[in-house]
């Protein structure tokens, strides 16, 4: 038996989003979703949040754009325009922990999620940068990653899960997945373990060398 943590990164869509609302409250799970700024300041799409966090579900930054690693940017920072733009359009919707969660370009952790900047904007600002340690890619596999995904949180205690809340189908075998961990004896909790949150409320509490790039 492991302990599942389930995120969603990359929304609100109104078109998907919904749907992953219902499934986990016949479940009665609570998850965080890590939200993309410029869908959240989009039409319509604010409501989606404010509903997930009316539910007891965590809402965190996912940067505004989602386009490249803060860590291969060219000007070396990005920090205030994708970190701090979206943590001001999210205002009341954000954790008090102000949780983050940077773009890995496909799921992958390395010196590519941040740069030296961005790490100071983090621990002034008190945020938590929330990692992951289980990808089973939903976006590129959205009909196979149920089993891909039991594989991942069978293999260990803790699994930070990323799947995603978007329109390519994948969130229709939500449900199928969340009634097989649980007939694995899987159990589920809504917060983070601390290996997967290596600065939390502004503190470093992990070495970052690995996922810092220190260019630009």
């Amino acid at each position: 038996m492991a302990t599942i943590t389930l995120t969603f990164d990359n929304g609100p869509e109104p078109d998907v989003t919904p749907g992953v609302l219902d499934t986990l409250a016949r479940h009665g799970l609570k998850s965080t979703f890590f939200v993309i700024g410029e869908k959240l300041a989009m039409s319509g799409r604010r409501a989606l949040s404010e509903r997930a966090a009316g539910e007891g579900h965590w809402i965190g930054n996912h940067t505004w754009t989602h386009s490249v690693p803060l860590g291969q940017r060219e000007d070396g920072d990005g920090a205030e325009a994708e970190i701090g733009r979206t943590q001001a359009e999210l205002g009341t919707l954000a954790h008090p922990d102000r949780l983050f969660r940077p773009f890995g370009g496909g799921g992958h952790i390395g010196p590519l999620l941040l740069n030296s900047r961005v790490v100071e904007h983090l621990t002034r600002g008190t945020y938590s940068c929330v990692l992951w340690n289980a990808i089973p890619r939903d976006f590129a596999d959205p009909d196979g990653w149920v089993d891909t995904a039991l594989g991942q949180c069978a293999a260990q205690d803790w699994t930070v899960l990323v799947i995603h809340d978007l329109p390519n189908g994948a969130m229709r075998h939500l449900d199928t997945f969340l009634q097989r961990a649980k007939d694995a004896g899987h159990g589920f909790r809504q917060d983070f373990p601390d290996a997967c949150v290596p600065i939390r409320r502004g503190t470093i509490r992990a070495p970052l060398e690995g996922i810092v790039s220190y260019r630009g």
